[in-house]
């Protein structure tokens, strides 16, 4: 049984790095698109806005669809769409009177699959028959940070040897990588997530339940805890080492990714011996920690350790919420990871918007955003409290 889906396994691996190429290709692009299109920077940055704001909304309306086209169906869609956006981002911005056109179009619909792939690929290897599902759930998360890694490197090193001209070149053979996965998932066997005979708690139920929405406040703070800080860790490296923005670029996200993929592998190896709960509490105090690091050491370099911490301590949080969520409330299904992709989404955006609001009324001081992004992982901790006190929730009885 379980060699039978080692290949599904590997390729909901595979699909969190194909979400990895969606989010972090494009804006290493985008000083090159300002050049090229003549596209003013305000509306490039715009992107990655754009970028998350239709994977939020992909979220939700995934709810209405996933089950009745079913999950093979789906998850080929989520990867034609993905596939197809890189091979737009090469055409339409080129052929259309508008470039910034040329690349919203684009960036839509490798959003449309990224988001997909965000509700997807969780509940399809929690389906699968393994051992320690939370080390698994953990060991899955962990292949965005290196595909992350991996598109930051490899792309810097193409750039580097190749020519950032050619940058058309990559983006189609970033492409591949969601082809190739959409035909493994052509013949991948995909187990039921609710067991025969069962129906999955409809949204008046799930909304119903007190532990639905303490783990909806987590994966909010999961996900602000973790880009707070993430999406300032190019600007620490550059000031703390005093490097070019290239070299700021790999010291800062890297380290970033390499240390929250290092602790989702950890536990992902290690899950066994390891409580779930004690991981997660002492993670949430490391990220304290490491918050409290950038704010109130006053030499940039420890501010530059301070981001390597916290992506040390952020790892568990997103898939750490994600297998509490699934063994708590029994037939979740669908709904449930759809709606917890959505909190998390909403966090990804938020935490980075929290911390640039509050440095903009303290005159532009980044350390004071900072420090308010502390309320994330204080609030974290408190629902592991929570958790602990409320029993497991099943479905309403009729």
């Amino acid at each position: 049984m379980k060699n039978k889906y080692q290949k599904t396994i590997y390729a909901c691996f595979i699909g969190y790095v194909v979400q990895a190429i969606i989010n972090n290709f494009i804006p290493l692009l985008f000083l090159t698109f300002q050049k090229n299109y003549g596209v003013p920077l305000s509306q490039i940055t715009f992107l990655v806005t754009f970028n998350f704001g239709v994977q939020l909304l992909v979220d939700l309306l995934a709810v209405s669809f996933v089950d009745r086209i079913g999950y093979r169906a789906s998850m080929l869609i989520a990867h034609g769409a993905a596939a197809l956006g890189l091979i737009f981002l090469t055409i339409l911005p080129a052929v259309l009177p508008s470039a910034f056109a040329g690349l919203l179009i684009s960036v839509c619909v490798y959003a449309v699959g990224g988001g997909l792939l965000e509700v997807l690929v969780s509940p399809v290897m929690e389906s699968c028959p393994t051992e320690n599902k939370e080390a698994a759930m953990s060991l899955l998360h962990s292949f965005y940070c290196w595909g992350h890694v991996g598109v930051v490197l490899i792309s810097t090193v193409f750039f580097r040897f190749v020519g950032i001209e050619h940058w058309r070149a990559l983006a189609l053979l970033w492409a591949i990588v969601p082809l190739f996965n959409g035909f493994l998932f052509l013949t991948t066997p995909i187990a039921p997530l609710i067991e025969e005979g069962e129906t999955g708690l409809s949204l008046k139920e799930l909304f119903r339940l007190k532990l639905f929405w303490i783990f909806m406040l987590m994966m909010v703070c999961a996900g602000a805890s973790e880009q707070a800080v993430s999406q300032w860790a190019s600007t620490f490296a550059e000031k703390g080492l005093g490097v070019a923005k290239t070299i700021g670029d790999l010291a800062g996200p890297m380290s970033f990714a390499i240390l929250m993929g290092t602790s989702r592998a950890i536990y992902g190896k290690y899950g066994d011996r390891i409580d779930l709960d004690h991981f997660m509490v002492c993670s949430g105090l490391l990220c304290i920690v490491s918050y409290l690091v950038i704010v109130f050491i006053p030499n940039p370099v420890f501010g530059l350790i301070g981001c390597a911490l916290c992506g040390l301590s952020v790892g568990i949080m997103w898939p750490g919420t994600f297998s509490k969520g699934s063994a708590s409330i029994r037939n979740g299904g669908t709904a449930m990871f759809a709606l917890f992709a959505l909190a998390g989404d909403v966090g990804c955006s938020g935490g980075p918007t929290l911390v640039g609001l509050i440095s903009g009324r303290f005159g532009d001081n980044l350390k004071a955003g900072i420090l308010a992004a502390v309320i994330f992982p204080v609030l974290l901790l408190i629902g592991i409290y929570l958790c602990r006190k409320t029993k497991t929730d099943t479905a309403p009885t009729p």
